[in-house]
């Protein structure tokens, strides 16, 4: 009996390793086979060289292999949406998409003749630099002593963006504000906004008119868009917490006589000219905080990006290198995983707070490096 179990305990053994031994191991890359296949699909984009043909068409010259790899099965599957790569990967062999793929990778990069190592400015500090326009009326850092004029400090930056394009367009009524800025780029005006909303809005002493504690329970309807004691969590609307009081008792008037807003007009409609002095006293002595904490420079932003994407990051990682890819590509990237429209939800939750100012500012950086070789 023994002798039995033994027996066929050896030859269970002996299936396994005769098992083992008829798995086939991976078929070797044929990099000529690669080029071969570049030349039949993706010259026309991206060259032989690797270089991208055009404006917004990447660089795959010395990429990363997992990360092509990766790229190619994502369009095949319809994980990325691109329609002519989705067909054309469609039509290629998994034996095809892993040649072309080891032939880019063994490309040197393509130089980049504008590439240089150089510390680019941030639309932080782009935007104070417009900012001193604004600093006569709003004070230096956003924080207005003006009664009647807005403090912009810790304002939401998307709300800010909205809020100066309805002055240019007469949506809002101030003839000074109707003409400053007129002209400047939503970019900049992305840049300006980024600044104030990253700072610190000042304490501020209770106002000469209005009850704070009688305004308090008048506020339960303005939380539910505003947020808890005026702090709004949503970039559209703006924080009340630490406003001017005499701006805030005006712009609601306004509502109530000639301001363009559903919600608020018909909230406001329902308030006495005491309840509305009541509700700007409480949120002006409200505690407030930045909406946005915004690095002074791209450098600072980078680095978070390079824990990942830089030169001495884990090789296995399916993660492309950034260094002297081109600049239209990058910023179509990122826009794409803020937005959703790429999948990954890592890289989502990276650049969802990311204006297209910010993109713009990482995808220079990028840009102007020396491309690495991997």
């Amino acid at each position: 009996m023994k002798n039995l179990i033994l027996s066929i305990f050896v030859s269970l053994a002996l299936i396994g390793c005769s098992e083992k031994k008829a798995t086939p191991t991976a078929a070797p890359v044929d990099v000529s086979a690669g080029k071969a296949v570049a030349e039949r699909n993706c010259k026309g984009c991206h060259g032989l060289d690797g270089g991208g043909g055009a404006p917004g068409i990447p660089h795959l010259a010395g990429q990363r292999e997992r990360y092509l790899l990766a790229s190619l099965n994502e369009y095949k599957d319809g994980k990325r949406v691109h329609a002519a790569l989705k067909e054309m990967t469609g039509n290629m062999s998994d034996a095809e998409i892993r040649s072309v793929v080891a032939y880019y990778a063994s490309l040197p990069p393509v130089a980049n003749a504008a590439a240089k190592d150089i510390q680019l400015s941030s639309p932080y500090q782009e935007g104070k630099a417009l900012a001193v326009r604004c600093a006569k009326c709003h004070g230096e850092d956003g924080n207005s002593k003006t009664p009647g004029t807005p403090t912009l400090a810790g304002q939401q930056a998307h709300y800010l963006v909205t809020a100066i394009e309805e002055y240019h367009q007469g949506d809002r009524k101030a003839a000074i504000m109707g003409s400053m800025l007129r002209g400047s780029k939503r970019l900049d005006l992305e840049k300006l906004a980024l600044y104030y909303a990253s700072q610190t809005p000042a304490q501020r002493a209770a106002p000469a008119f209005g009850d704070p504690v009688a305004g308090e329970p008048a506020t339960a309807m303005c939380g539910g868009c505003h947020g808890a004691h005026g702090i709004s969590i949503d970039g559209a609307t703006p924080s009340l917490a630490g406003q001017d009081a005499t701006y805030l008792l005006n712009a609601m008037k306004a509502y109530k006589k000639s301001r363009q807003n559903w919600g608020m007009q018909r909230y406001i409609a329902g308030l006495s000219d005491k309840d509305m002095e009541n509700i700007a006293a409480y949120y002006s002595i409200q505690k407030s905080q930045p909406a946005d904490v915004v690095p002074n420079t791209v450098k600072e932003v980078v680095e978070k990006c390079n824990r990942c994407h830089d030169a001495d990051s884990n090789p296995a990682m399916a993660v492309p290198t950034m260094n002297g890819q081109d600049r239209d590509y990058l910023v179509m990237a990122l826009r794409a995983y803020r937005d959703g429209r790429r999948q990954s939800s890592m890289m989502h939750n990276m650049s969802f707070a990311y204006s297209n100012a910010m993109i713009e500012g990482i995808a220079s950086w990028y840009a102007s490096q020396p491309a690495d070789k991997h």
